[in-house]
């Protein structure tokens, strides 16, 4: 399974959006400040996940959600 994910950062209250594999791990990772975003915006609450068993579709619709129309969807509809 894929998973695209929306993250909220308990620090300041932004969002960010992902896409994995393995959740709680990537979780974990984002939790421990690993990565250039993550690092400055620790802790996160997962706030929105979703699964896809196709790898292109999961990584499409995390391209989607990053876009204009698609970070206005997830705002209003998703978080």
């Amino acid at each position: 399974m894929y998973y695209v994910y929306i993250l909220k950062s308990q620090k300041d209250g932004s969002y960010y959006t992902g896409f994995t594999s393995n959740l709680n791990n990537r979780i974990k990772e984002h939790n421990a400040g690993l990565g250039d975003y993550s690092s400055t915006k620790f802790p996160f609450e997962l706030i929105w996940h979703c699964c896809f068993k196709d790898k292109m579709k999961a990584i499409q619709f995390e391209k989607y959600l990053k876009s204009g129309s698609g970070f206005a969807f997830a705002r209003k509809r998703l978080v």
